[in-house]
């Protein structure tokens, strides 16, 4: 199993809009980042887990876990000429632009804020979230990472 990290701004989707989602599954769709793109390509599985981060917020954080349940598939707003994530140059027998279904697991008892990670940084090595400059929406996360963010969501945030 693999683990992930996967950020949405909660006034656009947030953990909650997930929620009421039948099934309380959502296609990820919008990445609109190669980056990003090849993690669901090349990367994720069915059955991997993936930190749901509430971003450009007021506190920026993982606030539950989501579960992949869908293998990567075009995705289908790159073609929609009224959505804001068409793409003209998109081919649809060749498409750029890939999503993963994913399902909402469960919430976080509580927020585990980017500020705190940061804090904690000696504890995440290599965490691409806490990386300068990172602005990946969708990034790999180590199973001790993973680890390190379910132990600091039993403390009480300091």
């Amino acid at each position: 199993m693999n683990y992930w990290l996967m950020k949405s701004e909660p006034d656009v989707f947030g953990i909650e809009h997930l929620k009421k989602c039948e099934n309380k599954t959502e296609p990820w769709d919008g990445i609109r980042n190669y980056q990003a793109r090849n993690f669901m390509r090349d990367g994720m599985e069915k059955g991997d887990l993936a930190f749901f981060y509430h971003s450009n917020c007021k506190q920026p954080g993982i606030v539950g876990i989501m579960k992949i349940v869908s293998d990567a598939y075009p995705d289908p707003t790159q073609f929609d000429a009224g959505s804001k994530y068409f793409d003209a140059k998109s081919d649809p027998d060749n498409p750029r632009w890939l999503l993963v279904d994913v399902q909402h697991v469960r919430d976080l008892k509580r927020n585990v804020t980017l500020t705190e990670m940061k804090r904690e940084a000696d504890s995440f090595v290599d965490f691409q979230l806490l990386k300068k400059g990172n602005r990946l929406s969708i990034m790999p996360v180590t199973e001790a990472q993973w680890n390190r963010v379910l132990e600091l969501e039993q403390r009480s945030p300091k």
